[in-house]
Parts: C-alpha cells; structure tokens; sequence
C-alpha cells in the first residue's frame, strides 16, 4: 500500500456550509485523495492524500476550479493570523460603507408607514433616481461578492448561500429600477421603491459575515494560546561564547543557558545544575517538578530558581507544545459524525428553497393577490433570504473548536471530533493498574523494628541494599537517604536470587528477603509473619531483616496510589460509569490496590496480550468502553477500546495508540474528557436546533406575508451570531 501524506490548505472564498460541502465533494472525487475534510468554521481543508499519484499544486488547482482560492497553510501561525485580520479589517470596511449608502433608503422605508409619519423626510430621499444612485453600489460592488460565489457555485451545477442572497435582492433591484424607468414623467413620491429592501440586506448580511469572522477569531483562541507559550529566543554556547539567537535557529545538540524566571526554549535534557520547573502551561500540574543533571525538560516551561545548562533534543516540531497545538488543530479540523448530517442537509437545503421562494411567488401572484406583482415578489425575497443555511454550518465546527480548545487548556487532548462525540458515550472505564492507578514506581512505606534504635536499622539496610541493582532495593535506599540517614560502606555484598541479599556492614553481617532466606541461614522469624501477611494484604512486598543472625524487623515497599485517584474514581462513579481495574500484579495486591481506591471489579493476573481480550468481551457485552493506560503494552487494548485514554505521563507508544491523551497524571482528567464531551455535544444538538429552528419557522412565516425582508436578512444574521454565541459558552465550562 502506498504512503499517505497529510496537507492543510487554508480556503478562502466560502460563504456557507454548502460550499464547504461542494469543496469536500469536490477532492474526495480526486484520483490519489484517500479523504478529505474541509471546515467552514476554520477556512481550512485537511486532505490526506498519496504522493505517488497526486501533488499539493493538483490539490490547490481542484479548489480554484470549484471557484475558490486556497493556499497551503503556512507554518507560521502569525500568517494566519494575519490573514484573518485583514479579512475582519475587510468586511468591516464593506460593511461600514454599505451602512452609509444604505442608510438614506432604510430613512425613506420608515416615512412610509402612517405610525412614522411625524419623522421629517428630505424630498430628495424620495427620489428614485437617487435611490437608484445609492443602490447600485450597494448591489454591484459592494455585493459584488455575492454574485461571484452564486456564478461559481452555479457553474459547478450546486447551490449555495450567494445563491439565494444574489437572487433576492437582485428581484428587489431589478424590479425597482423597472419601476423607476416607468416613473418618467410622474410626481415621484407617487412611486413605491424596494431599493431598500436589497441595500438593507446586504448591509446586515455583511454585518452577520462581520460578526462571525469576528467570532471564529475567539474560537481559535486555544491554539494562539499555545503559540504565544513560546519562547522567542534562546541563550545558547557556542565556540565557549555565549549568545542570544532566536528559537528558530537552535540545532540539535545545541548547548542551552537558562536563567531563573525564563522560559526553556526546545524540548532537552538537563546536563548541569539544578532547579524546579513549572510545567503547568503543558500538563495543568501547578506543583513545580524538580529537575537535575539527566532529566528532561520541555519548551515553553518556566525555570523557577536555579541555573539550568541543558542539551537541546527536540526542537520546530518536534517540541512537545508543537506536537500538542498540531493535535489540538487537527481535532479542530476534524469532523463528528454528527456535522455530517448537517452537511448533508445544507447540501441539498438550496435547491429546495429556491423551489417553494418560486411557489410562495405564485400563490401569491395568482391566488392570494392576484396580479400584486411587488406583494409576491417581496413574499418571494423574504422566503429566499430567511433560509439561508449559515448556522446550519457553523453550529458543529465552532463548537468541536470552542470544546477542545477548552479541554486543551485543562490538559486533555482530543485527537478528532469524532473521539469528541464518542467520548460522551462512554459507560465503562477500565483502568491499567501500574502508572494509572498507581504511581507507577515502588516506594518504602513500612519499616518495623524489633530489638534496635530505628536510625541504626535504617543505616544497616540502607548500607546493605545499596549495592543492589533490584528496583525495590532502589525504592528502599531513596526512602531512607530522604530520611537523612547517611549510609555506611559495606565489606561484602552477595544477591542471593530468588531469595534476598546477604551484605557485611561495618563488621556486622545484614540479611534481607523472603522467609526461605531466614530459613536458610536458620534465622528465627516466626513472629514477622503475621505482621509480613498483613502488610502483603495490603498489597506491599515485605521483606524480613536479620542483623548478626537475629531477627531485626521488617521493611515494606509499594507502588503507592496517586493522591487524587481515590476522589478521581468517586467521581467517575457518579457520573454513572462503571470502573474496572486491569493489571498483570496477583489478585490480593489487585485487590487491596482496588478498596483503598473504590474500585468495585478487578481484572488481575491478565497478562499484556490479554488486556485487548478483555476489553473485546465487555463491548461484547455491549458496553461502550474507555481504556486508559500509560505503557507499551497497554497500546494493544488502547487501540482496541471504543476510546484510547493515554497519559502523556507515560510512552509514546501509548499516546499514539490514544484517541485522547492526558497531559496530567491525573485521574481526574478521564472525568474532565468525558464531561466536556457530554457539553460538547449538548452544544451542538442546541446549535442544530437553533439553526434548523430559524429556518423552519421562518420559511411558513415568511410565506405568510408575516416578514418584511429586511427583517427576514436581520433574522438570518442574528441565527448566525446566536450559534456562534453559544458555542463560545464552551470557553466558560469549569473543569
């Protein structure tokens, strides 16, 4: 199978979701596009594509067919940015002057009704060559626009919004310029004009257009966010000088200065020095982590107090913030499986518009008022203008871009809207143990001494185990170095498998294992067992301790509960979802790990291959399931779950494998994902309805007779700005 590869083009040119439709229509049609997504919200088409058969300038080309422009996305987000202020800076300008012409005629409508007769009218605004002077801009250059995208969208056998907006006011236009030729020679305030009713329309359309790009502005805000965390320059040694260059032109490799309070530049490891770092701009953590010779440091992250010189890794794109704002613009981009019922709808919504704007039309000219030409007509534009589909286009991608932009903020990311919308279905969670639950490294949390002063036993252990490679030696050795305890050199040092160690500590011979260790150097231990049953209980490995052939005590380690996975699965609990834990440990451990947290089933002793198994069978059951896990053999039943949870704590196998990845550690954010999934998609249906209600409503009260149309193009612009509005309440969710 051949390579895919991935472009983002950045469309201009589209009015309505129609368009948006016909675009995507239009390259999923192209030889060598295996799919392609295009967001009206965002202006952006994202087509994966195979580089053997078709090239981005084919791709480009197919879109400037269609009648639009397009222009692959710049890397640089200022580009973009700019780019939608000058279009803002555009449309407030067309707006701004088609409100001056506009103006006058909406001046000379309000003298007409009786209730408005004491305004004072120039003579001059009755003049329907002057209203035909301050029309015709309006129509033909400033709504230029229109009849563009409607000759376009025409030409490719569609339809879309500039169609219906083109047809309306050029009925009014047309139809009032025939009355204004048939006015030669008579007292022109004798003579009713619909100038206004076409300027007026355009005006506020363009406003609603103002409006929304102002608003698609706010949606983005996430991901110029992230931008903005990063560092502008780096100080970095070079030929043993050090210098200050922008961020753009540190290599890999590169030696890196950073400074108390300043921002680390590119991912890197730290070579020399020690500080704390805040990284809750990436993971939401607010405890700054401490970081020395060896550990990893990411770009955009704040040194707190202490000089740090680090090695760069990673830099451009492959930083960890750059990864995180190309996912969170590729959720962005992506689709829920709800938008394409919207799509479908706006698809075909044109066409059957323009059929009932034609019968309005001719109930009203033969049956209702017979032979009212102007009363059927303004019936006609009403009809044609309060249809318009552009909410129905915006009421899905301004909210899957307000809610992951939200969740990103909180450290959660989505992959795709599609993960978006599955993620509220969710029923079960089944949680790794190892990394998950737990914090994924053993600890020392018991110590019992029998016979000896607590600091003596520590420093004898200590001493003994340090020259251990086992992880849980290490475990112990950390717990009582944090003590203070300073530990001791040792004469001999033996690692007995299978059974413990055997060490000499300044002249006195230390053991330290299991209880065939004790029985084999006849050790008399009988009364830790209890106490060792107890604590194994509990989940804890016990190890017993004899000092010059007598029992001494015991030391327990364990891979001890995150602090917030107790109150995280509480939580979960009451959001109605089921929690499994799965785990390869023994059952008792599981177990014990499971009450002290309130989980209320376990899956133990199952080994890496058999976690997708065992998800397989609870959606067998019917259950839709949410996995959650941090390491490589986790990646199997991640890819296999209804929804991949990843923490971004753990590996990278493991967050590709994710549908969503946790920038935290933190349980608390599997809850976080799901309720900003359920708003999220209450959001939506809200903003279907809202848009589907507008024009359902409006279509029979515009037939009616009910709705002049300036107030039907008012009525449209404010569906638009309502669906908009709403979706922004998304920013505002608490987490």
């Amino acid at each position: 199978m051949s390579e895919t590869k991935q472009t983002t083009l950045q469309i201009s040119g589209m009015t309505c979701a129609a368009c948006a439709n016909r675009i995507e229509k239009g390259l999923n049609k192209l030889e060598g596009v295996t799919e392609a997504n295009v967001n009206f919200a965002l202006e952006t088409a994202h087509v994966e594509y195979t580089p053997t058969e078709l090239s981005v300038d084919e791709i480009v080309r197919k879109v400037e067919k269609l009648g639009y422009q397009a222009v692959p996305k710049d890397e640089k987000a200022e580009d973009s940015g700019d780019y939608r202020q000058k279009e803002i800076a555009r449309q407030k300008r067309k707006f701004i002057l088609s409100a001056i012409l506009s103006l006058p005629l909406l001046w000379s409508m309000v003298g007409h009704f009786s209730f408005t007769s004491w305004i004072w009218m120039p003579e001059l605004f009755m003049n329907p060559w002057f209203q035909l002077a301050l029309a015709t801009p309006v129509q033909f250059i400033i709504g230029s626009q229109f009849y563009i995208g409607a000759y376009k969208a025409l030409h490719n056998k569609s339809a879309n919004m500039d169609v219906l907006v083109a047809l309306g006011t050029s009925a009014a236009y047309f139809y009032s310029l025939y009355l204004t030729i048939e006015s030669i020679g008579r007292p022109h305030h004798m003579v009713e004009m619909y100038y206004e009713t076409s300027a007026v329309l355009i005006t506020l359309i363009l406003l609603g257009k103002l409006f929304e790009a102002l608003a698609k502005g706010r949606t983005s805000e996430a991901i110029k966010t992230l931008m903005g965390l990063q560092a502008k320059t780096a100080l970095v040694i070079r030929d043993g000088q050090e210098m200050t260059i922008p961020v753009e032109e540190v290599a890999v490799g590169d030696t890196i200065v950073v400074r108390p309070g300043e921002k680390i530049p590119v991912d890197g490891e730290v070579i020399e020095g020690q500080s704390s770092v805040d990284e809750s701009m990436l993971t939401g953590e607010s405890i700054p982590v401490e970081k020395q010779a060896g550990a990893h440091v990411f770009g955009a992250t704040i040194n707190k107090n202490g000089i740090l010189k680090l090695k760069a890794t990673k830099i451009g794109k492959e930083t960890a913030l750059a990864q995180i704002i190309k996912v969170v613009e590729e959720a962005q981009g992506s689709k829920a499986p709800i938008q394409r019922i919207a799509d479908k709808i706006s698809g075909i919504f044109v066409p059957i518009v323009v059929g009932i704007a034609v019968l309005v039309f001719l109930v009203w000219y033969i049956w209702v008022t017979p032979g009212d030409f102007a009363n059927a007509l303004e019936k006609l534009i009403a009809v044609l203008v309060i249809a318009c589909p552009c909410a129905l286009g915006l009421a899905t991608p301004t909210s899957i871009m307000a809610g992951s932009g939200r969740a990103a903020e909180a450290g959660v990311l989505f992959k795709g809207g599609e993960h978006l919308e599955t993620t509220q279905q969710i029923d079960t969670v089944v949680l790794d143990k190892t990394g998950t639950v737990t914090k994924g490294k053993p600890e020392l949390t018991d110590v019992i001494m029998e016979g000896i002063k607590e600091e003596e036993f520590l420093r004898l252990v200590g001493s003994a185990e340090k020259n251990s490679e086992h992880p849980l030696a290490e475990a112990i050795v950390a717990g009582i170095i944090e003590k203070g305890i300073s530990l001791a050199s040792t004469d001999e040092f033996e690692a007995i498998p299978g059974y413990g160690i055997r060490a000499v500590v300044e002249g006195r011979t230390v053991l330290i294992g299991t209880r065939k260790l004790m029985a084999r150097y006849e050790v008399a231990a009988e009364q830790a067992f209890d106490s060792m049953n107890d604590l194994e209980s509990k989940g804890k490995t016990a190890m017993v301790v004899a000092v010059d052939g007598r029992y001494a005590g015991i030391v327990a380690v364990a891979d001890t509960i995150k602090e917030t996975s107790k109150e995280a699965i509480a939580r979960l609990k009451q959001m109605g979802i089921e929690v499994i834990m799965i785990t390869g440990d023994n059952q008792r451990t599981a177990e014990a790990i499971a009450a002290e947290t309130g989980i209320d089933r376990v899956l133990a002793e199952i080994l890496p291959e058999g976690k997708a198994e065992e998800v397989k069978k609870l959606q067998n059951q019917g259950k839709k399931v949410a996995m959650v896990g941090d390491g490589i053999n986790d990646a199997p039943a991640l890819a296999m779950a209804d929804i991949g949870i990843a923490m971004g704590t753990g590996t990278d196998v493991a967050m590709e494998a994710g549908d969503i990845t946790l920038m935290r550690g933190d349980l608390n954010s599997i809850a976080d994902a799901i309720h900003m999934s359920r708003k999220t998609m209450t959001n939506i249906k809200q903003n279907l309805f809202w848009a589907l209600a507008y024009n359902s409503l409006g279509i029979p009260i515009a037939a009616a007779g009910f709705l002049a149309p300036w107030v039907a193009g008012a009525a449209m612009a404010l569906s638009s700005v309502s669906v908009v509005l709403n979706a922004l309440r998304l920013q505002r969710v608490k987490l």
